[in-house]
Order: C-alpha cells, then structure tokens, then sequence
C-alpha cells in the first residue's frame, strides 16, 4: 500500500491520494460489494443513529425481508468490536439497509428511498464519501484514502476517465464539510503538491 502526503485545510488533514488517485463507481462491473463485504457494517455519525431511528419507516419497504428482520432483532445502529456505531448485517454478510436488484446489483435501501423522495436523509455519509475514510483527530479531522480490492473497477474507470477521488465525491464532500472546504480542496489539487 502506497503512503501519501498529507495536506492541511484549516483543521482538516487531508491525505494527497485524495487528490492524485483516480476513482469513479462501477456498480454494473462490482455488483455493489461495498454493502455486502467486510466484517462490519457502515461506520456512524452521532446524529446519524437518531437519524435513522427516526426515518426508518421511509426506507423500510426498500429493504430486503432479512434487513428488516436484523433491525427489527439488532436494531438500527449497533456497537462493533471497535466500539463505533455501524450499521447492523444481515447474517454478518450484507449491510442491513441493502436492496438487490433483479441483476444481483446491491444498493443502498437508504438513498433508494431518497432519489424517490420518501425521506430527506440521503444514506450515512460514511458510505456517500467512500472511498474516502474520516478520522476525528485530537485537533480536528483526517481525510484518508481506503483502498480495497472490490473497488478495483472503479479504479480502472476513474483512470480511464481522469477522475481524481476529490471530484468523483464533490456532493458527497460539500454535504460534509461544506462549499468552501471543497473550493479550497480543488485549487491545492489544481496548484499540486510542490
């Protein structure tokens, strides 16, 4: 695995890989495998448990008979072996809020029901801003690149397509850490890192 350098933007330290590597999704070549691999299920913000206590009853009828059942069993968030709140799994496999579709492609439940406009809450900004991992730091946050081998289509398109990680996520990074957190992120990438 590659080490990058780390830039600083206000109290946000950002690792360089999200400005140099290239990445856009490829669900039709990954079938989803984001929400159905790992050994732990989407990490949580802390407004987001209530968040998903609350709209649950929007999203439930996209979810999958076992999804709701791990809820119904679980509960909406629970605590992993890290101590941080995730998402609850069906059978340790599948994010519980997954769906499938008639071609075997996972999909979040969650945002299903946002694009039909059944709820405003949108999917736990872990997985809107994936590949990018955030870090609360003693000092403020850390920004950094996850690699994984089921994204590796995603990395052949973002190259194919010269879509640094930064720019795949722009709505996802503005939803987190607002327009101008973003406008100053684009102009150290435009500058590079010299």
């Amino acid at each position: 695995m590659a080490t990058y350098p780390l830039v600083a933007i206000g109290d946000i330290w950002i690792s360089a890989a999200l400005l140099t590597e290239r990445f856009v999704c490829d669900v039709v070549a990954c079938k989803g495998q984001c929400c159905v691999e790992g050994v732990s299920g989407a990490p949580l913000e802390a407004g987001e448990v209530e968040v998903l206590r609350r709209e649950y009853d929007s999203f439930a009828p996209f979810m999958s008979v076992q999804g709701r059942q791990a809820v119904t069993t679980q509960g909406v968030a629970v605590t992993d072996g890290d101590g941080d709140m995730v998402t609850p799994l069906v059978r340790g496999a599948e994010c519980a809020y997954a769906w499938f579709d008639g071609a075997g492609i996972c999909g979040c439940a969650i945002e299903r029901a946002f694009l039909e406009g059944k709820t405003t809450f949108r999917k736990p900004i872990s997985c809107w801003l994936y590949p990018i991992r955030v870090q609360k730091l003693s000092t403020g946050w850390g920004l950094n690149y996850h690699e994984w081998d089921v994204c590796d289509a995603a990395r052949r398109r973002g190259q194919r397509e010269k879509v640094p990680v930064y720019r795949f996520l722009r709505e996802a990074i503005v939803a987190r850490f607002g327009e101008a957190f973003y406008r100053e992120l684009a102009q150290v990438a435009e500058r590079g890192l010299s």
